[in-house]
């Protein structure tokens, strides 16, 4: 009887397990590429979520010219976005390629188990692995490959984010993005032409070729950065994949109004830098208020410039002069017991009426905006700012000059004889500007002394992106 009675109650309690599983609605998650977002789960129960994901190995740009064999989870880096909820039963089904030349597995940050299902998940090329795990905890987590060598593999780009939403959801956004940093080691120096391959020695001390957003230094520039408008609420999910360098992750023009340190589920306000530690995250949210380009950098700033973690903000709309005035005056500063020099009216120059006229306005607009770069006496930075000084680009090409000021500039140029690769943006001067310090730069350091006018700036078009740069 008690013996019956215990099959009974087994019987049950399997019957009752069988029907919560069967209660689940299945599901197959919908992974994006960067900087996309999967769009926000909107249903009030937990799912069986079904995830596909596909380990490839390829070769692809990390900067105009210079291939790089990636290894891959979805074919980019980082990898797929994946978009769960909290209380999700995911059954995740781990894909290695049958071109793949290597074993790979997967740590997800938001797994409670052995290895963040690393354990589970070892693949061989041509196979595929299947585990499930319960979402437990929400936030936004990385995700990796934890295959020997584990530094070699995430060095790769063998990693991404998964964001498991809170039961009750995320508030509403206008804008979400997906931005996640690495560290890349090749066997050249920055810049340098053809296929570069794996160098361990640097990973290991640490010293990167190249830092970079979404895999390479142009995925978030040109026709590939990211839009807003005025009045939107943009929400970037920022991680870093390392796998060594902590990311000091930074808008120019903008103020965090909530950072969620870390993926955690609470946020701080109003916040100008945020540290993204090396396999951390970061949800990152602001209300964007004005015009312009907005630039996504890490705040160790060298990595920006001569390494390549750049990003833009295309935002479009009104001006609002209260917010950001834009430069309103221009006036003589001397140090304190400075004798103040007076200069008689029919000095001052406002408004150009002759070439000498233009080389006055033009010289104190390159002193503002391009000497940090270019140098007081145009001779440029060596492999990281061209010269402007007897340059045979600028001399070469009037229209190419006016087009690199009005639109930026975006990839490799050669001047005289020297490749530079790199990012200029756009400086939103006026016609009239750009006709004076054009103006001004041609009748210096042994330029060929050609009057810009603001006609022949005009007839340059304004483009929607970037303009390339060209061998």
């Amino acid at each position: 009887m008690i013996r019956n009675i215990v099959n009974l109650s087994i019987a049950t309690m399997l019957t009752l397990s069988v029907v919560g599983k069967a209660a689940l609605k299945e599901e197959v998650a919908v992974l994006t590429a960067p900087p996309h977002v999967p769009p926000p789960i909107t249903r009030k129960h937990a799912a069986k979520l079904i995830v596909n994901l596909e380990v490839i190995e390829k070769k692809m740009p990390i900067t105009d010219g210079v291939d790089y064999t990636f290894w891959t989870f979805g074919g980019t880096v980082p990898g797929s976005f994946i978009r769960i909820r909290e209380g999700d039963q995911v059954e995740f089904h781990l894909k290695n390629h049958p071109s793949s030349k290597m074993p790979h597995n997967i740590d997800l940050h938001a797994v409670t188990g052995a290895g963040g299902g690393a354990a589970s998940s070892f693949t061989l090329p041509g196979h595929e692995s299947v585990f499930s795990f319960k979402a437990l905890n929400p936030g936004l987590y990385v995700y990796h490959c934890a295959t020997a060598p584990v530094g070699m593999h995430i060095a790769n780009g063998m990693y991404g984010l998964i964001l498991v939403e809170p039961e009750k959801g995320l508030p509403k956004v206008d804008r979400e993005y997906y931005v996640m940093q690495g560290d890349f080691y090749t066997k050249s120096k920055f810049g340098k032409q053809g296929y570069q391959p794996f160098d361990m020695e640097k990973a290991i001390d640490e010293r990167p070729t190249y830092v970079v957003f979404n895999g390479s230094t142009k995925s978030l520039t040109g026709d590939n950065a990211l839009t807003a408008s005025v009045g939107e609420t943009v929400r970037l999910y920022v991680g870093n994949g390392g796998p060594n360098l902590v990311s000091s992750f930074h808008v120019i023009g903008e103020i965090f109004d909530k950072v969620y340190g870390e993926g955690a589920s609470e946020f701080t306000t109003n916040i100008q830098t945020t540290l993204v530690p090396a396999g951390g995250s970061a949800v990152v949210e602001f209300k964007v208020d004005v015009p312009g380009s907005l630039v996504i950098v890490d705040h160790s700033i060298f990595r920006t410039f001569n390494k390549g973690s750049l990003g833009l903000i295309k935002v479009d709309g009104a001006e609002n002069k209260e917010i950001y005035s834009g430069k309103i005056a221009d006036n003589i500063y001397l140090p304190e017991g400075g004798a103040i020099q007076k200069v008689p009216e029919k000095e001052i120059v406002t408004k150009a009426k002759s070439p000498t006229d233009q080389i006055k306005l033009g010289k104190a607009i390159y002193v503002q905006n391009c000497a940090a770069c270019h140098q007081n006496d145009g001779r440029g930075v060596p492999g990281a700012f061209p010269p402007l000084a007897k340059s045979d680009y600028l001399n070469a090409d009037i229209k190419k000059a006016i087009s690199a000021v009005k639109n930026g500039l975006t990839g490799k140029i050669k001047v005289n004889g020297e490749v530079y690769n790199g990012v200029m943006p756009a400086l939103g001067l006026s016609d009239e500007d750009i006709a004076n310090v054009l103006t001004y730069v041609y009748s210096s350091w042994g330029n060929k002394k050609q009057v810009v006018t603001p006609a022949i700036v005009k007839s340059v078009p304004k483009a929607t992106g970037s303009t390339e740069g060209e061998h």
